[in-house]
C-alpha cells in the first residue's frame, strides 16, 4: 500500500512528514487548476479526500504542519487575465468536517475558545455549501462599484462588468444600506440551465464538465456579451467590509441581504443544538438530488456576530465557521498504467491511470499511489495493508472519493486480476535525468539524487518560481519553461530564476547578422513578435514584487506562503530578514538559546525552529546568496505594509503573552494584539516591547524583569488598549 492509503493512525513521523510534502504540492496544483485556470483535473470529492488526509495527519503530528500547508492556504493567486482588487477584509475558505463526531468536535471548540459552559446557549446557522465560484459585490452609496473573485483570499479579479450582467443582482441597494457594504456569495448555474448550455455548446465543439466550471469559465470571459448569454444566477450568504453594523446575528443579517433584493437559500436554518444541527444536515442531504442546483455538503457558522468577532481567524478559515461535507461514494474501474511523477524536491511518485469511471457525478481518471510500499500492500513498519494485496497494471481497482473530493484507490478486485500479471517493480533510477534514485532509511519516499542536474527539478523550481502565487508571470508556463531550460543557445538559455530577467537584454544584444536566425525568439515557431513583446512586458511587470511573494518564490523549505506572509509582516523589508538570517546563531544543543537574531525569528508568531533553521541554513550557503544577490540585481522586493490598527496603543510592538490568562483563551489574546496591528511573539528577546502575564508566568516573566521589559496584567492590558470582554 502506498503511504497515501495507509491509514493516518499507523503512520510513522517520516511517513507523515513525506505524505504532507507530497499532498501540498498536489493540493497547490490542484487549487491552480480549479481557482486560477477553470480546469479542474479530479473531483471535488477527489480534492476534499486530499484536504481531508492532510488535516487528519496534521491533527497527529502538528509539529509537522507546513508552511505551505494545504489548512493555511486559500484559493489560488488572481489570473492576470483581469485587473486585481485587494479585498478590504480578506476572503477566507472554511474548514471541512466529514462525521458526526467532527460537528462535535467544531462545537466544543466554539465553547472552548469562548469558555462557554456547556449548557450555555449557543445557536448556529445551518445552510447548503453551494458549488460555485465565490464574489465580493462592492457598493458605495447604494450603487454596486466593483465584483471581485476570491483570488488567493487577499487579492481578486475585477469582474465589475460581468458580474452587472447577472440579472439576479442588484445595481442600486435601497436607502437602508450603508454608505460602505460588501455583499459576498456564489455565483453559480442551475443544474437544469447547464444541461441546456452544454447542448448549445457542443454544435461549437466546447463542453464544461459541471455546473460549477460553467458557471467559473462563464464569469471570466473577457466579453461581457458572453456572460450575459449565460444563465448565471447568484446566492448571497456573507459579507466583507461594512461602513456601518448590519445587524446582530448571521441569520438576521442575511434576512436583510433579501430584503434589499438579493436571492438567498430558503433552506437556512438557526440550530440550537448539536442534534438540530445534524438533523439539517441529514434533511438536505436527502433532498441533495432534487435540489436545482450542485452542492456538496451543509456550511454552520455561529449566529451571534459578537461571538464570530471574539473567534476570529486562523490563516485560511474562520473559527466561527466549518463545512460539514457530504460522505465518500465508491466505483469500480481498471488500471490501464503507473506512472512516475519528479517532484521539486526530487521525490518519485506513481499516479494511477485509470479507465474513466464516475464516481458521485464527476469523471475521475487519475489517482495518487503514494509510494512504493502503497503499492506492495506494506504499511508503517512494515504491517499488510489490504490483506497484503499488491497493486498492479490491469487491476481492477475500488476508487473512493471522499466527501465529495481527491480519488484514492482503496483496494483491487481479486479475482478480476488477469491471469500473468506481474508485480510492479519501482524504479531505482529517475525517469526525468536517469540518475539513481534511492530510498533512505526511514523515508517512506523514493528521491532522484541528480540534484541541480536532473531537469525535472530544475523546471520544477523555476516553475515555482513564477507561478501564480510567487512571481505570477503569464506567458512562462511549463512548456515555454521547458523550451528556455532546454535550450543550447545562450540568448534563449533559463537555468534558474533570474535568467528570466536577463532573456529581454540577452535577445536585444543579439548582432544584426542573425535577424532570421533561431536564436532570435520571434523567429521560433509559437513565439512571434506580438507573444514575445507580451512576454517580455509581463516579466518586467514583475521586476517590482511583494516581499511575501519574493520570499515563497525562493523555494525555501518549510516556507510557504503563510509563513513567508509571517515574516514579511514582522521584518517588514526583505533586507532586513536577510541581514538577520545572515547573523543569526543556530542553537548548538539544548539550553544553548542561540543569539538575539536567531531568538527574533523564532519569536515570530507561528515561525517555529524547523522554519527558522531553514531559512537560516539557506542564506548561510554561499550559492544561495549568489543566486539571490543575481535576481535583485532585476528585481525588487517592496516592504510590506504594517497591519492591524495603526493607531492602536499597541500598534507595531512585539508582544508576549505568559501564564495562564483568565478572561480569555490564548488564542483569542494573540488574534486581538494582531487586530490591534501588534506583533505577537512566542518567547521574550531584546526585541519585545511588552509582556502580558497571567497566573504561573515562569521563564519568559523572569527574562523580561531582566532585560528591564515593561510588564503588566490581564486586566492592564485591557485598560491599555481600551476593550473590554
Amino acid at each position: 500500500m502506498s503511504k497515501s492509503q495507509t491509514p493516518v493512525e499507523t503512520l510513522t513521523q517520516e511517513d507523515a512528514a513525506a505524505e504532507l510534502e507530497r499532498l501540498a504540492d498536489e493540493i497547490a496544483a490542484h487549487d491552480r487548476r480549479y481557482h486560477g485556470e477553470d480546469a479542474p483535473t479530479v473531483s471535488d470529492a477527489e480534492y476534499d479526500a486530499l484536504k481531508l488526509r492532510n488535516a487528519q495527519i496534521e491533527a497527529r503530528f502538528p509539529e509537522l504542519i507546513r508552511d505551505d500547508s494545504p489548512s493555511r492556504r486559500v484559493g489560488a493567486a488572481p489570473s492576470t487575465a483581469f485587473a486585481e482588487v485587494r479585498h478590504a477584509v480578506p476572503m477566507l475558505s472554511l474548514d471541512n468536517v466529514f462525521s458526526d463526531e467532527d460537528v462535535l468536535d467544531f462545537v466544543a471548540s466554539v465553547r472552548r475558545f469562548l469558555n462557554l459552559a456547556a449548557d450555555a446557549p449557543l445557536v448556529f446557522t445551518a445552510e447548503p455549501k453551494i458549488d460555485g465560484l465565490s464574489m465580493s459585490l462592492r457598493y458605495e452609496k447604494g450603487r454596486l462599484v466593483t465584483a471581485a473573485t476570491r483570488g488567493d483570499g487577499t487579492t481578486g479579479e475585477n469582474v465589475t462588468a460581468n458580474i452587472r450582467t447577472i440579472a439576479e443582482i442588484p445595481q442600486q441597494l435601497p436607502p437602508d444600506a450603508p454608505d460602505v457594504v460588501e455583499v459576498r456569495g456564489e455565483v453559480y448555474m442551475r443544474r437544469d440551465d447547464f444541461l441546456d448550455l452544454q447542448k448549445r455548446m457542443a454544435e461549437s465543439g466546447q463542453t464544461f464538465a459541471n455546473p460549477r466550471n460553467s458557471a467559473a469559465g462563464s464569469l471570466r470571459q473577457k466579453n461581457p456579451e458572453v456572460t450575459k448569454s449565460r444563465p448565471l444566477k447568484f446566492f448571497a450568504y456573507a459579507w466583507g467590509e461594512s461602513s456601518e453594523p448590519l445587524g446582530a446575528t448571521q441569520y438576521e443579517v442575511v434576512q436583510r441581504f433579501g430584503a434589499w433584493g438579493f436571492r438567498i437559500n430558503d433552506r437556512m436554518v438557526r440550530c440550537a443544538s448539536l442534534d438540530e444541527m445534524l438533523e439539517q444536515y441529514r434533511a438536505i442531504e436527502a433532498d441533495r438530488a432534487e435540489l436545482p442546483y450542485d452542492i456538496d455538503g451543509v456550511v454552520y457558522k455561529v449566529d451571534r456576530l459578537d461571538f464570530q468577532e471574539r473567534l476570529g481567524f486562523r490563516s485560511r478559515s474562520p473559527r466561527w465557521a466549518t463545512a460539514h461535507k457530504f460522505p465518500a461514494e465508491k466505483a469500480t474501474t481498471v488500471l490501464t498504467a503507473i506512472d512516475i511523477q519528479v517532484g521539486r524536491t526530487g521525490a518519485l511518485t506513481p499516479v494511477a491511470r485509470l479507465e474513466p469511471v464516475t464516481v458521485g457525478g464527476v469523471v475521475v481518471v487519475n489517482a495518487t499511489l503514494h509510494n512504493e510500499d502503497y503499492i506492495k500492500g506494506i504499511g508503517n513498519s512494515g504491517q499488510p495493508i489490504r490483506e497484503g494485496r499488491d497493486i498492479r497494471v490491469g487491476d481492477t481497482v475500488i476508487v473512493q472519493r471522499a466527501g465529495d473530493v481527491i480519488p484514492q484507490i482503496i483496494d483491487i478486485v481479486p479475482e478480476k486480476r488477469p491471469a500473468g500479471s506481474k508485480p510492479y517493480v519501482f524504479p531505482d533510477r529517475c525517469p526525468a535525468c536517469g540518475s539513481h534514485a534511492v530510498r533512505e532509511e526511514g523515508e517512506a519516499v523514493r528521491r532522484c539524487t541528480g540534484g541541480l542536474i536532473c531537469p525535472a527539478q530544475a523546471v520544477e523550481r523555476i516553475r515555482h518560481f513564477v507561478s501564480r502565487n510567487a512571481l505570477d508571470i503569464e506567458g512562462l508556463g511549463e512548456k515555454q519553461i521547458e523550451f528556455f531550460f532546454n535550450s543550447d543557445k545562450p540568448a534563449l538559455k533559463i537555468a534558474a530564476p533570474a535568467d528570466i530577467f536577463s532573456l529581454k537584454r540577452r535577445q536585444e544584444e543579439l548582432p544584426a547578422s542573425l535577424e532570421g536566425s533561431l536564436e532570435r525568439l520571434e523567429n521560433i515557431e509559437g513565439f512571434g513578435a506580438v507573444s514575445v513583446r507580451k512576454l517580455f512586458d509581463a516579466i518586467d511587470a514583475r521586476r517590482e514584487v511583494s516581499f511575501s511573494r519574493f520570499l515563497f518564490a525562493l523555494g525555501i523549505r518549510h516556507i510557504g506562503e503563510t509563513n513567508a506572509k509571517r515574516l514579511a509582516r514582522h521584518f517588514l523589508s526583505f533586507q532586513k530578514l536577510r541581514e538577520t538570517a545572515e547573523l543569526a546563531k543556530i542553537p548548538e544543543g539544548k539550553g544553548d538559546p542561540g543569539n538575539a537574531e536567531w531568538q527574533e525569528i523564532v519569536g515570530v508568531n507561528g515561525i517555529g525552529g524547523i522554519v527558522a533553521e531553514a531559512l537560516v541554513d539557506f542564506f548561510a550557503e554561499e550559492h544561495n546568496r549568489e543566486a539571490v544577490d543575481a535576481l535583485l540585481a532585476e528585481v525588487t522586493p517592496t516592504d510590506e505594509e504594517p497591519v492591524g490598527e495603526v493607531s492602536s496603543p499597541v500598534a507595531g510592538k512585539t508582544i508576549v503573552f505568559t501564564g495562564s490568562l483568565e478572561k480569555m483563551s490564548r488564542d483569542e489574546a494573540k488574534a486581538m494584539a494582531e487586530r490591534l496591528g501588534a506583533k505577537v511573539a512566542g518567547s521574550v528577546s531584546k526585541k519585545t516591547d511588552l509582556v502580558v502575564a497571567g497566573p504561573g508566568a515562569g521563564s519568559k516573566l523572569k527574562t523580561a524583569t531582566e532585560l528591564g521589559i515593561e510588564v503588566i496584567d490581564e486586566d492592564q492590558w485591557f485598560e491599555r488598549v481600551g476593550r473590554g470582554v
